[in-house]
């Protein structure tokens, strides 16, 4: 037995070899079952114990910025976001689309929480996900044309099933930024799906952009067949500040 554990192990059966341990400590539990049962009980154990490993790994290279569960996104609050319409996203059936996703509204209204809770939940289901704050995502650029590391970045975005740039328009882009957005766009078009928050209704985004030709490009790949979602309401971070302690 001491063999097998080893041999296990070294498999990198890890489940399988825990599970077993399990059955030689407890034998009264599993004694009245049969040997096919008993391997269905190691297999499934093996399966479950890599699922948690690839979530753990998948929330890990996500850096979400907050611990958002889609169970705890507050409908009372009356801001233009229903069940259906999160319950719908929840299926991810635009991912699978590669379409993008764009959350719009005032500050406070719960953007980037909505944001994260569909990031926490796509890495539950297996769905790699990267979260960047886009003055931050402009900065990595920016270093990694430096260090020579671009040309890498560039094919981690573009794998990555979501891309989630939040705080997307705060300020206008320079020539740098508005060409790192058009490379970052263009390699993840028709490969993925990126999900922008913004403050800055999609109406002014070319403004944003600034250079006409390129912010054509970016939006005719960004706004072409994507989901639109438009919170409204006062900042929710003002309603909770309000509410009387219990």
């Amino acid at each position: 037995m001491n063999n097998i554990h080893t041999q296990l192990n070294q498999l990198r059966l890890a489940g399988m070899a825990d599970a077993l341990a399990q059955q030689l400590d407890q034998p009264h539990t599993y004694e009245e079952l049969g040997f096919l049962e008993r391997l269905s009980l190691l297999v499934n154990s093996e399966v479950t114990c890599r699922d948690n490993r690839k979530i753990t790994r998948l929330l890990r290279q996500a850096k979400l910025r907050l611990n958002a569960q889609p169970a705890d996104i507050d409908y009372r609050a009356r801001r233009g976001l229903s069940k259906d319409t999160v319950a719908q996203l929840l299926q991810f059936d635009w991912v699978r689309q590669h379409r993008n996703l764009l959350i719009e509204g005032p500050t406070g209204t719960g953007k980037t929480y909505l944001a994260c809770a569909l990031g926490q939940y796509a890495c539950e289901q297996g769905i790699s996900v990267r979260y960047y704050r886009a003055s931050r995502l402009f900065d990595l650029l920016m270093l990694a044309h430096g260090d020579g590391s671009f040309g890498k970045i560039l094919a981690q975005l573009a794998k990555t099933d979501i891309l989630i740039i939040d705080d997307w328009g705060l300020e206008g882009l320079k020539r740098s930024q508005r060409m790192d957005l058009l490379e970052v766009i263009e390699d993840r078009h028709g490969r993925g799906s990126t999900l922008i928050t913004s403050q800055l209704p999609t109406g002014h985004w070319h403004e944003a952009i600034g250079d006409a030709t390129l912010a054509d490009a970016i939006l005719d790949r960004l706004l072409h067949n994507a989901h639109k979602i438009k919170l409204t309401g006062e900042s929710m971070r003002k309603r909770q500040a309000n509410v009387d302690p219990l």
